[in-house]
């Protein structure tokens, strides 16, 4: 079965102006996809689609499937048990005062015991190198430090699917590469929103090129990528790491 199926998915903005228009793709499971794209195509819209986070969009018309579930008011606590999103912005993310307490604010929801909460906290904040950092304060995190602890709070949920957008934008190069490396541990069903490249080609098999809210292309990340005129026609281009490489 598909993890995500999108279905000629639309979507406006209020002033009118068409965000997402007509897109179609599959996820399935175990795959870790890229989406790229130049700032405006959609690509943030979209992975709010994916849990229910645009209420207007909560019809259930199919859509969006997860599972193939729609995406409907009546199955969201469902679906949003199976999608883990980490924003792009880890301020939007944290609100507890400790890592510990901000980890455990999603298992808590799921009504496990205290003993299985703690459980998680401690095994997610050993999955994203963060062991022992339960009692600090999330706002003396540095910024490499606080996007793991959104991913850890996303991880105690235990999803079956992770949908990051730009998880590596503003590190330092070691940050981008420790972050990368710790993704690539992670056995979800992976969806990568990002500028990053060298990320997509390093951990995504698979790549979709969104533009003006429209699918330009989908296939093989080292194919496309490596395809100058297309990278360079959407706002892109060929990433270092495939300079040496050539299509084959």
């Amino acid at each position: 079965m598909n993890v995500i199926e999108i279905t000629n998915l639309q979507y406006r903005y209020h002033d009118g102006t068409e965000a997402l228009r007509g897109i179609s793709f599959r996820v399935l499971p175990g795959e870790c996809l890229a989406l790229l794209g130049p700032n405006g195509s959609g690509k943030s819209t979209l992975l709010l689609h994916l849990n229910g986070l645009l209420p207007e969009k909560l019809s259930g018309d199919g859509a969006v499937k997860i599972f193939g579930e729609a995406v409907a008011t009546e199955n969201l606590e469902k679906i949003r048990r199976q999608i883990g999103l980490v924003f792009q912005d880890p301020d939007d993310q944290l609100f507890c005062p400790t890592v510990a307490a901000d980890v455990a604010f999603g298992p808590q929801q799921l009504g496990l015991s205290e003993a299985e909460i703690a459980a998680r906290v401690k095994k997610s904040l050993a999955q994203v190198g963060l062991a022992g950092f339960e009692e600090r304060a999330t706002h003396h995190l540095s910024h490499g430090e606080k996007r793991r602890a959104c991913l850890a709070g996303v991880l105690a949920c235990e999803p079956a699917v992770l949908v990051l957008d730009e998880p590596t934008s503003d590190l330092d190069p070691r940050g981008r590469r420790e972050f990368k490396a710790m993704l690539r541990q992670l056995p979800a069903t992976k969806l990568i929103a990002t500028h990053d490249l060298e990320l997509a080609v390093e951990l995504c098999a698979r790549t979709i090129i969104l533009d003006h809210g429209q699918i330009i292309a989908d296939g093989r990340t080292v194919e496309l990528l490596a395809d100058e005129q297309l990278m360079l026609a959407h706002g892109l281009e060929r990433p270092h790491i495939l300079h040496h490489r050539h299509p084959h």
